[in-house]
């Protein structure tokens, strides 16, 4: 487990350092009562939003993307979803819906914002939101990409998350990129709230996240997936392409969870030529 838990830390590491070095500006909002903090990158007439993963923040998860997807022809908006990054305090609410309120509080932000047409992209937790988007706001949305996302928790699924539960387990090492960003007190809380709620679907909704939604995806869906991802193993990536009707699945043969971070250049190739292809 320790080389699992090795590979996520090195997805902050990696995303923070992309983000440095760039001149994208911060910003804040309201949203629900909620303060949303978020970044804008860009300057064309095509809008995506990015959605973070699992206490994800612009920094740690789209740098990459920020600062060389983005351009004269895209623009990008990405946030920290609540109570994550700057969007925190307050603290993150858990619930069995909460990639659910996550995609109904984004739709919020990008009408608050006065963009009323975008593609996602979305990551991890943040692919799962973006499903959930698509899927309820398809007057909105032009296209999805998706990577690393899961809609569904299975028995393998839940051996993973406990398996990176406890970050008492971790090493310091690996600890700090997160505690750097949320404190040690708040960290551990945030985790492990994350984990137990994966677990309570497992649990109390048979590990349904959100099955039904995909078939009422209607946009041109792009699913992304690295063939040797740790922590989403392939097969999610096979599911949504199966059940997202006339969608495209591109595997990485090499890739695992950050394909995005870890293979910049090839993704933002990939996502752009999707996303400006008619």
């Amino acid at each position: 487990m320790a080389s699992r838990r090795s590979r996520l830390i090195n997805t902050f590491q990696q995303g923070i350092r992309w983000f440095h070095g760039s001149n994208i500006a911060q910003r804040q909002t309201m949203v629900e009562g909620l303060p949303l903090n978020y970044e804008v990158a860009g300057g064309g007439k095509k809008v995506a939003l990015c959605m973070p993963g699992a206490l994800g923040t612009i920094q740690s998860d789209f740098g990459p993307q920020m600062k060389s997807l983005a351009g004269k022809n895209l623009t990008l908006v990405c946030w920290d979803p609540p109570g994550y990054g700057k969007s925190w305090p307050p603290p993150r609410q858990y619930s069995l819906d909460f990639l659910h309120r996550d995609a109904a509080i984004a739709a919020l932000l990008m009408k608050t914002l006065k963009y009323d047409k975008y593609s996602l992209l979305g990551w991890s937790d943040g692919g799962i939101s973006a499903l959930i988007l698509a899927a309820a706001y398809p007057q909105h949305v032009d296209k999805l990409v998706v990577w690393g996302a899961n809609a569904y928790v299975s028995d393998q699924d839940v051996k993973i998350y406990e398996g990176i539960r406890d970050i008492n387990k971790w090493s310091q090492r690996m600890r700090a990129p997160l505690e750097a960003i949320y404190g040690t007190e708040y960290f551990k809380e945030a985790w492990e709230g994350w984990v137990d709620t994966l677990l309570h679907i497992y649990h109390e909704k048979g590990g349904d996240i959100c099955k039904g939604d995909l078939a009422k995806i209607t946009c041109s869906t792009l699913i992304i997936h690295g063939a040797k991802d740790p922590v989403a193993p392939l097969s999610h990536g096979q599911y949504l392409h199966e059940n997202i009707k006339g969608s495209q699945l591109v595997i990485m043969d090499e890739g695992k969870h950050n394909i995005h971070l870890r293979s910049p250049e090839e993704f933002n190739k990939i996502v752009y030529q999707f996303l400006f292809k008619e």
